[in-house]
């Protein structure tokens, strides 16, 4: 699909995309920036949805081959996280077709705050045992990828530090191992619904690519700065992402009151 906007949006859409890779590639929460930016200059939100997946399927891929070529994820898991968070966002995505987004907000608004609990107890979570000693069920992890592929399909923003958090809570990894293992659903969440986006015509590419190419570009930055500053610095970042979504949430449902 094809609609003008001004050069000015364009130029804050796509810088707001090269931001939004650089924090996506290293805690998630990308969209906190990306959906309300594009909704501000998008009449439709479905329409601001869609292109928000045309525009960050290019950092997911960049971050995901980033922390592969790096040794940053557990490569065993990969296929089964993939396949199970395109499964996932295939159903998002048909849903969010036909259902508004506000009821899903208070659910999310909760879950968040529940994953910023979990980012701030890590400490405890994991105290008595080193990173991948416990290695998950394969039921487990399908679960958390399929719940979060059908999230990220649905709506989005959040679902990178909802994984980060569920990978260190209930797969034992460390926060910069489990950064790259949410890549590999991310990955999969994403191109599956630009797919079905694609095809319903909701994307307006105009607007799509050029943030596209700033969001890889900071998505490749982002990813390359976890893989060197490390756990502390991944655990920062995912808790300060967590807040912003959670508070942002909060603020949308009081202004609805």
């Amino acid at each position: 699909m094809t609609l003008a906007v001004p050069h000015y949006a364009l130029a804050v859409l796509c810088g707001v995309s090269g931001a939004a890779g650089f924090i996506d590639a290293i805690a998630g929460g990308g969209g906190l920036l990306t959906v309300p930016a594009l909704m501000s200059f998008v009449p439709s939100p479905h329409l601001a949805l869609g292109t928000n997946k045309g525009q960050s399927v290019f950092g997911a891929i960049a971050s995901a081959v980033s922390f592969w070529r790096a040794g940053g994820l557990d490569r065993h898991r990969a296929p089964l996280a993939f396949a199970c968070g395109a499964a996932g966002a295939v159903l998002g995505a048909l849903l969010q077709l036909r259902v508004s987004n506000a009821p899903l907000k208070p659910i999310v608004l909760g879950l968040l705050l529940f994953a910023a609990a979990l980012v701030a107890l890590r400490p405890l979570l994991l105290r008595g045992r080193t990173p991948h000693e416990t290695k998950a069920p394969r039921a487990r992890l399908a679960a958390i990828a399929l719940s979060m592929g059908v999230y990220d399909g649905f709506f989005g923003p959040g679902v990178g530090s909802l994984l980060i958090v569920a990978f260190v809570a209930f797969a034992g990894d460390s926060m910069t191992r489990a950064s790259g293992n949410a890549k590999v659903v991310n990955l999969a969440s994403n191109l599956t619904s630009f797919c079905v986006f694609a095809v319903k015509g909701t994307i307006l590419w105009s607007v799509a690519l050029p943030m596209a190419a700033c969001n890889a570009l900071g998505a490749w930055a982002g990813a390359h700065t976890a893989m060197k500053r490390g756990d502390a610095f991944v655990r920062v970042v995912v808790l300060l992402v967590v807040l912003s979504l959670a508070a942002k949430l909060g603020w949308d449902l009081f202004r609805r009151v």
